[in-house]
């Protein structure tokens, strides 16, 4: 990957900063019975290990210059949808991105009425215990995709299965969708695995499938759930909005 100058950073911040409006997927007004959600990962962080690719889940690790920008590009995406609340996993690198989508929205309630970011402990991001900071390899292969296919016997020590990740990650959402009324949209700052629990049980596909969902950084997932028939509609997954900038680097979480 490409490393960019801070002159050439500092540009592209401009450039980001200067687009007024950035499309994305036709989208259908929100029924009178549905509540929308906009879910969107965090941009591209420093990984803690350097050039080796480490996992750190939950830990609270740094954005790169590149993963503000990619935050920053969302919430123009974002910022012509007025966002009844906005919400954020409690890690800083989630925050970040809230912080840049609530500074940008076009909301029609006076400044006195625009709420602040809410914080949810059950978005935070899948607890990798005793496996932060080793590779994939130092962890293993087999281990890893047992890991991922649910076998609850390699749940690495202090840290937390899929199925525990998926229970605290659903009861969140649903106190993020009681607060929204219907007819109304929310955001969401979150994580990859976060974001795969809720896509997961929108598209149904079982928890031991799920590792396989693409979420790309800063990518936001759109979801109509209904009041009323209890149906979740999955607009688009993963859409990354273009502001011109540089490929992230995505490797372990």
């Amino acid at each position: 990957m490409k490393v960019a100058s801070s002159s050439e950073t500092t540009k592209a911040a401009l450039e980001v900063s200067a687009v007024g409006t950035i499309k994305g997927p036709a989208l259908p007004p929100i029924s009178d019975n549905a509540k929308r959600i906009f879910f969107v990962r965090h941009g591209e962080v420093i990984n803690p290990g350097g050039d080796r690719p480490v996992y750190y889940g939950c830990q609270d690790v740094s954005l790169s210059e590149l993963g503000k920008l990619e935050a920053k590009a969302a919430a123009v995406y974002l910022s012509q949808f007025g966002l009844q609340n906005i919400a954020s996993s409690p890690l800083s690198r989630a925050i970040f991105g809230a912080e840049e989508i609530l500074s940008l929205q076009r909301s029609s309630v006076s400044p006195k009425q625009q709420k602040a970011v809410i914080i949810y402990d059950g978005f935070t991001e899948l607890d990798r215990g005793s496996w932060c900071g080793k590779t994939k390899e130092e962890i293993g292969s087999d281990a890893m995709d047992a890991f991922d296919a649910c076998d609850l016997s390699v749940t690495p020590d202090r840290g937390e299965s899929y199925p525990a990740l998926v229970d605290r990650v659903l009861a969140a959402r649903d106190a993020l969708l009681e607060c929204t009324d219907t007819g109304k949209a929310s955001a969401l700052v979150s994580h990859l695995q976060v974001t795969r629990s809720i896509l997961s049980d929108a598209l149904g596909i079982p928890t031991n499938k799920m590792a396989g969902l693409k979420i790309a950084t800063a990518s936001v997932t759109c979801i109509d759930f209904d009041s009323s028939s209890s149906q979740q509609t999955v607009h688009f997954q993963s859409f990354k909005p273009d502001a011109g900038l540089q490929t992230a680097r995505d490797g372990a979480n």
